[in-house]
């Protein structure tokens, strides 16, 4: 089989492309490039991130490894994509007070989208398309599911959910069913040089306000009782659950608590106001059918958080997300992920939480 795969010179994409060539399959190397920003330079270091003027030299090690595993290569310029994809929905969401994930948006539409679609365009032929990305894919009755990596910690899944049955199909996950140190283990054994490589932390490595590129907008800092406590410079600069960096003092630590564009206010209360008992949630995407009827799940409010048990209540659009447990500093924004055991149902974009 022919299989393209996504390489972006790090260990996990690396090791997929050699794993897939071990079973004998015919592998092609590709990478995204998307840093349109010609002359940008960042003010912060920008190592071992996904978005950056790097992007070269990561390009340049993807194309020594392909040589290296002894595939074709290819270098397909989605900048265009991302920048229309991606970096305008991360602006326009800061800009609103909340807190987006830029990641969920690449995977869906650029990665997982417009990298394979330019791939045939420009005439390379592949029958399936290959990440690192620590998930898995298996038919059942003719539909494909997406489910969790093996490994809890490492689980990528999160990040997929936008997925649809149509690029589902085409899919492979060599890593899914292997643990981070297994893959580095198998790269080490076979004298993969990228076999220790730091993984990337974040999707850009300087400053947000480098990409959002606005005028600070000073408001207030005010308690849940509308008290001042201080003042900001845009409340783009806060995440809900924020403790560090807020410049107020208090008998105990000050958590951001929302973020009212409509006032330019920052919120901020202690420790006890940062939970709450359910979300609601737009933007929905059904890996399988959409459910007409209430029904019992496990939730990921962030990538790292292990599923809690929940009850969830379609009301047409949108879904209504329970906890069994109070949960802390939902942010708006980010994506509620659903869950049926290791099976990924789909999820959204959390809109409230009370």
């Amino acid at each position: 089989m022919r299989i393209l795969v996504g390489l972006s010179g790090g260990v996990d994409s690396t090791t997929a492309a050699l794993i897939l060539k071990q079973q004998g399959h015919e592998v092609i190397g590709a990478t995204m490039s998307i840093w349109g920003k010609d002359g940008m330079a960042l003010k912060a270091g920008h190592k071992n991130a996904c978005y950056g003027p790097d992007e070269v030299e990561d390009i340049e090690e993807a194309r020594r490894i392909a040589k290296n595993l002894g595939i074709p290569y290819h270098v397909l310029n989605c900048a265009e994509q991302y920048e229309r994809i991606v970096l305008d929905n991360f602006k326009s969401e800061y800009v609103q007070g909340r807190t987006p994930n830029p990641c969920v948006w690449c995977n869906a539409y650029v990665k997982f989208g417009a990298l394979p679609e330019m791939a045939r365009l420009s005439g390379i032929e592949f029958d399936k398309f290959a990440t690192g990305h620590y998930a898995r894919v298996e038919e059942q009755d003719g539909k494909y599911l997406l489910k969790r990596g093996v490994a809890p910690k490492k689980d990528q899944s999160y990040f997929l959910y936008r997925l649809k049955q149509e690029q589902l199909k085409n899919i492979i996950f060599p890593l899914g069913g292997y643990s981070k140190e297994e893959i580095r283990q198998i790269a080490k054994e076979n004298g993969l040089d990228v076999a220790e490589k730091p993984d990337s932390q974040d999707f850009y490595g300087g400053d947000y306000n480098e990409l959002l590129n606005i005028q600070d907008l000073e408001g207030n800092i005010v308690d849940l009782d509308g008290k001042i406590l201080g003042k900001h410079k845009g409340i783009w600069n806060y995440t809900i659950g924020q403790r560090k960096g807020l410049g107020v003092a208090a008998s105990e630590p000050l958590y951001v608590l929302e973020l009212r564009k409509e006032t330019n206010e920052v919120v901020v209360g202690f420790a006890d106001k940062t939970f709450k008992k359910s979300l609601n949630a737009d933007k929905l995407n059904w890996i399988l059918e959409e459910p007409k009827e209430e029904f019992r799940a496990q939730a990921k409010i962030r990538s790292t958080q292990q599923p809690v048990d929940v009850l969830v209540k379609p009301n047409g659009d949108n879904i209504d997300v329970i906890f069994d447990d109070l949960q802390k500093s939902i942010a708006i924004g980010q994506s509620v992920v659903l869950y049926d055991g290791d099976i990924c149902l789909g999820g959204g974009v959390i809109e409230s939480a009370n």
